[in-house]
């Protein structure tokens, strides 16, 4: 504390009485509330030995996510978001910031990875609980169109019956962020147990699914309110879903042409009058 100079000190101060605040604060933020210039809150996060204030506040966003409750994030977002008209370009903002750290972060021989054993899999499980549920069924919807051989486990009570026949031949996708689902943890760690393939979608290296999977993908989803922002994550299965596609090229354009009459038969589509 002694090393920082007297600004420096009162960012400090500032920061340890809004712990859980501050990492989801822009340097703009930060600067204002702290009463001190934004240039001073870039060389307070190198003199902390960062190379920049995004890469101190990621730190402590990693740091803090588990801790936080709903509450704690809604009481979070009125003092992030405090200008109502702006906050809107804010929020969008902050989903594009989390699609580039997202891209800056990825690990592409691990993407590749995830690829292949898919690819090799003789079936695919899917676990996504709670507000990640949107997700397990989009990657589950395209998967099985690609596969044909995918499967989205259901509540905690039936995954054990479901997961009867999982072999070492089976992948199992566990998608989870802080707030981390014990169940899809659990999940992921028994097919572990099992000698089957495991791939986890998740939002850091620290997150509990890394240590029980054969692979990790992050996708960030910081996002200073009580939602978590999956703009990113989904964004890492879109992808995801193209490549697999393109590695199995023949097959999906057979199985479209078949959807596609079956889609014609069922009138899925609406169709205007001409």
């Amino acid at each position: 504390m002694n090393q920082l100079s007297k600004s420096q000190k009162k960012i400090a101060n500032y920061l340890l009485k809004n712990a859980n605040m501050v990492p989801f604060f822009k340097v703009a933020t930060l600067a204002k509330n702290a009463g001190v210039s934004e240039a001073t809150v870039v060389r307070f996060a190198t003199t902390l030995g960062y190379s920049g204030y995004p890469e101190m506040q990621q730190h402590m966003q990693a740091s803090i996510q588990q801790q936080l409750t709903s509450m704690d994030r809604l009481k979070m977002s009125s003092q992030v978001y405090d200008d109502k008209e702006k906050a809107i370009y804010d929020i969008f903002n902050d989903d594009i910031s989390n699609i580039k750290a997202t891209m800056e972060n990825l690990d592409v021989k691990a993407f590749h990875k995830a690829a292949q054993l898919l690819l090799d899999a003789k079936k695919v499980y899917i676990c996504a609980n709670r507000s990640t549920a949107s997700l397990g069924i989009f990657l589950h919807y395209y998967l099985d169109m690609i596969l044909g051989n995918s499967k989205l486990l259901g509540s905690s009570e039936v995954i054990p019956e479901q997961l009867y026949s999982l072999s070492e031949d089976d992948v199992v996708i566990g998608i989870s962020f802080a707030r981390y689902s014990s169940s899809t943890i659990n999940t992921v760690a028994y097919a572990k147990e099992m000698g089957a393939g495991t791939i986890s979608i998740t939002d850091n290296l620290l997150s509990p699914l890394f240590q029980h999977s054969d692979v990790t993908l992050t996708a960030s989803s910081d996002m200073p309110s009580f939602i978590d922002s999956f703009t990113a994550p989904l964004s890492l299965i879109n992808a995801l879903i193209v490549y697999l596609g393109k590695e199995r090229e023949q097959e999906v354009e057979i199985r479209l042409i078949r959807m596609e009459e079956i889609w014609s038969k069922f009138g899925s589509f609406y169709k205007t009058e001409t």
